[in-house]
């Protein structure tokens, strides 16, 4: 009896484990296609028929506390977490429980729970489609369509980029709809939300080149223009350059079987990225701009960027916006002032070196009616909105958000003509009577000959001594033996 109930344990034990492991399979190995009554909430997820990619709720990185709905490679495709599409990138929500991604009235949305309200939708005028289904492609696109024929694409991922560009993927500007598709970079590693930084259609003519932008408004580099007799770009060989009556669209194959993507990353450069199964990892192909210290407003408002490391950091008197952005990979949060400025006698300056007026912080104002340096620093000193000076000929001001800054190592060549306004506190704080520190290449300079020129002294004192030992030693015999 107690053999039989014990066999009966273990079979409910085998029974359960079953149904979990099923219910676990269940969400990791799903179809490829959400239908009409169907959804997503939780960690349920679709996969691609080659199982190339995913579509689920995920979290980025290891501190967000916000999840999205978004597209990533599979893991048994990349091991590394990869998210390549963000449905709802500036709507973030708190649980993935708490939503829930379905149709209604033809469109994919994605709602709340509770109150039912749409948080991301296709938004098209679908409401006469009767079976909407969307599909995960192995090429990494969503596609809308309807049921009942499935040639029609109603809605695609690949027409609202975030900030990757797949193979096969178009980004220019479509004339009939208006559309311009284009890559928006992340704020930060962590945040999928709307950066400052963007890669389209560039140059004077917005058709033959890609440029990334800054803010929508500054182009901060281009690439070459599209070289009609060898139908290529010079600088990527892969791209290719399409007009018709839709519009001019860039697109880009891969010719093998690599695993290959672009991305306008949160620091404002345009990286070719390839995956290396052997060490799992992404392999830097391409990049541009190379320093980092040459994209525009790279450290965000009061960063600087540091030549030499090509690194940024807050100017002098001012912290990282966000406590957990020390190393200003946020470009929109940037630095704030850590004393407020009294306005008046009380405020003074802290000048920076630059090494030449070509290097100055963009939007500054010419005050025409100065013509010295001291009117020019007692002008701003008594101008509240005054946040920084310079005078080499002329007077300049600096109103607002000081971007775009870069400094450089203590140099002879240097000339200090920038001069950031700062609480008198903060003037003759330690921070601003801390010494520059000597460079790795200079204290080498100085410490290598020192310690070798003290090994020499040493080893040839130490071989004196043993000689006169020997010779002490030797008279001492001779001695002995008279």
């Amino acid at each position: 009896m107690d053999t039989i109930r014990n066999n009966s344990w273990v079979s409910l034990c085998i029974l359960l484990f079953g149904v979990l492991i099923c219910n676990k399979l269940h969400h990791a190995i799903a179809a490829d296609k959400i239908s009409l009554g169907d959804s997503l909430t939780g960690d349920e997820r679709i996969v691609s028929s080659g199982d190339n990619f995913e579509l689920g709720f995920f979290k980025p990185g290891n501190t967000s506390q916000n999840y999205y709905i978004g597209i990533w490679y599979s893991y048994n495709k990349v091991s590394v977490q990869t998210v390549v599409w963000v449905a709802n990138r500036d709507t973030p929500i708190l649980h993935p429980s708490s939503s829930v991604l379905t149709f209604l009235d033809g469109n994919l949305v994605l709602l709340n729970n509770l109150s039912k309200t749409p948080i991301w939708s296709t938004n098209l005028a679908l409401k006469t489609l009767n079976t909407p289904q969307v599909v995960l492609g192995d090429d990494g696109n969503l596609v809308l369509r309807d049921g009942s024929n499935p040639n029609v694409m109603y809605w695609q991922s690949f027409d609202y980029p975030t900030d990757t560009w797949l193979p096969g993927a178009k980004l220019g500007f479509n004339i009939k709809t208006n559309q311009n598709q284009k890559l928006i970079s992340w704020r930060s590693p962590e945040v999928p939300a709307q950066g400052s930084y963007s890669l389209e259609l560039g140059g004077p003519s917005k058709t033959s080149q890609y440029a990334i932008y800054w803010n929508n408004s500054k182009e901060i580099w281009s690439s070459k223009d599209w070289d009609e007799k060898s139908k290529t770009f010079p600088s990527i060989r892969e791209m290719r350059l399409d007009h018709n009556v839709n519009g001019s669209f860039f697109t880009y194959s891969v010719y093998n079987n690599s695993t290959t993507r672009f991305v306008i990353d949160f620091t404002g450069r345009i990286q070719q990225l390839r995956w290396s199964g052997s060490t799992n990892n992404w392999n830097l192909v391409w990049v541009q701009p190379q320093n980092i210290c040459d994209v525009y407003a790279t450290c965000g408002p009061f960063g600087s960027c540091k030549q030499d490391i090509q690194k940024c950091e807050c100017m002098q008197g001012f912290a990282p916006r966000s406590p957990a952005d020390e190393s200003l990979q946020d470009s929109i949060g940037g630095c704030v002032r850590s004393t407020p400025l009294q306005c008046g006698n009380k405020d003074g300056f802290s000048p920076i070196q630059t090494p030449d007026l070509g290097k100055l912080p963009d939007k500054s104002h010419l005050i025409p009616e100065i013509d010295s340096a001291k009117e020019c620093r007692s002008a701003c000193k008594a101008n509240c909105h005054c946040n920084a000076y310079s005078f080499i000929n002329r007077c300049l001001f600096w109103y607002g958000d000081i971007i775009n800054f870069n400094n450089i190592t203590s140099s002879p060549d240097a000339l200090a003509v920038f001069y950031l306004k700062l609480a008198a506190s903060e003037i003759h704080s330690p921070q601003a009577k801390r010494k520059p520190k000597m460079s790795l290449k200079v204290l080498l300079i100085i410490v290598v000959p020192t310690v070798i020129t003290v090994l020499s002294i040493i080893t040839i004192l130490y071989f004196c001594i043993i000689r006169r030992k020997k010779i002490d030693g030797n008279l001492f015999y001779t001695s002995f033996i008279d």
